[in-house]
């Protein structure tokens, strides 16, 4: 049986590739940059004005001169008035063209402007002030937003103001997240006493989404035959699947031996942890399956554990930046397994941040899942967790939620 540390490494190792797409700008907020975005011209374009207010040479300044003669006006979006004589000035505004010869913007605060005439009133006026260079923020052909960036508003603006009204992106991969089991009935049907609602696929989707992923949902039964057909039929549909449930060692779990027998290549099958422990893992020619345990803490944490950075991984994301917690208070944990520690999460006005022990009432326990914010990872080499130990978090709430 693997540790969780070897899970983690085959499933990384794992590639899929799923290709690229184009979206419209309009769209493409949420997708996965797949092309730098490369200044077309200097950023900004021209020396631009950025107070309201009058344009001067700064040598007239220099000199002594305080009142300017107002010659014209530089409104934005006009070409550049060409200042005729140093000892007047031209009257800008916010976004306009620096007039050629001029090389200063006072603002209209620091003048009196009467019988056209601007007249300086305060001394502390530097050349160059309130002048926004041609090319200071980036020049002609330097790069912008690398790819493999999530395109948020601020990446939608440079890509609008290079002239790009189409992105490429990285393609999503089509996704099913399946749930097995005969005691499965629809969320709005009336379950029998031996019958319950199907859930783990809704928090599964719910977590997906997060992760700006779509997911369709299924249900397959405990039907040996219908296993086989319906697996089938989704691995030709579909570039990722998801199944909770059926993969544990009772007698009617037809996953793994369904998986095999339809040629998915089996990677590994359990680890070394709690909970999720059955978790069996495989590909197929470009197809990959997730098969977690159907406890809905176990498929919530594997999800989160192991999904997630493959997820990133394969769409050129960063991988998730490491977070850590400390323990509120002592816990042990007898079996030597990983154990992940359902906790609540808090800061303290020192910076710390404390995890407080969630235990619930076992991997069955869905509702447990709403009172904590993540799962600290304990390593399996110990047995004791002192309070005030550090230790890795995933996290899948926001505290301030």
């Amino acid at each position: 049986m693997l540790t969780v540390k070897e899970a983690d490494q085959l499933i990384l190792a794992h590639k899929a590739e799923w290709g690229t797409t184009s979206r419209p700008l309009s769209e493409a907020r949420g997708h996965i940059l797949a092309e730098p975005l490369v200044a077309d011209r200097d950023f900004p374009p021209f020396t631009r004005v950025s107070m309201d207010g009058i344009a001067i040479d700064f040598e007239s300044f220099s000199r002594g001169q305080r009142s300017f003669r107002i010659q014209d006006t530089q409104a934005a979006g006009m070409p550049a008035v060409q200042l005729k004589s140093p000892e007047d000035c031209i009257e800008v505004m916010t976004g306009a063209m620096l007039p050629n010869g001029t090389d200063t913007v006072i603002r209209y605060e620091d003048l009196r402007v009467e019988n056209g005439k601007a007249t300086i009133q305060v001394e502390d006026i530097r050349k160059g002030q309130n002048a926004h260079l041609r090319g200071t923020d980036r020049r002609q052909g330097e790069e912008i937003v690398a790819p493999g960036i999530r395109i948020g508003p601020a990446e939608l603006g440079v890509a609008a103001t290079i002239g790009k009204a189409f992105l490429s992106v990285k393609k999503l991969p089509r996704i099913a997240i399946i749930a097995t089991g005969d005691e499965l009935v629809a969320i709005d049907a009336s379950p029998e006493p031996h019958q319950i609602r199907t859930s783990n696929i809704y928090a599964l989707q719910g977590l997906f989404q997060t992760w700006h992923l779509p997911a369709d949902l299924l249900h397959i039964s405990d039907e040996r035959e219908e296993v086989i057909e319906k697996l089938g039929d989704t691995l030709s549909q579909y570039d990722v699947l998801v199944l909770s449930g059926g993969v544990s060692a009772g007698k009617y779990d037809y996953v793994p031996e369904a998986l095999e027998t339809l040629g998915v290549q089996k990677i590994f099958h359990k680890v070394q942890q709690r909970p999720g422990k059955p978790f069996w893992f495989g590909a197929q020619s470009g197809k990959t399956v997730f098969a977690l345990p159907g406890n809905p803490v176990s498929s919530f944490m594997c999800a989160i554990r192991y999904i997630q950075p493959w997820m990133r991984k394969q769409l050129e994301l960063p991988p998730l930046a490491a977070l850590y917690a400390k323990l509120e208070e002592d816990f042990t944990f007898k079996p030597k397994l990983t154990y992940f520690l359902q906790v609540k999460l808090h800061s303290s006005p020192d910076g710390q941040l404390w995890a407080s022990p969630e235990t619930g009432r076992g991997s069955g326990d869905l509702a447990n899942l709403v009172r904590a914010d993540g799962f600290l990872e304990l390593p399996q080499t110990q047995n004791e967790f002192a309070r005030g130990s550090v230790f890795p978090l995933w996290l899948y709430r926001c505290i301030q939620e």
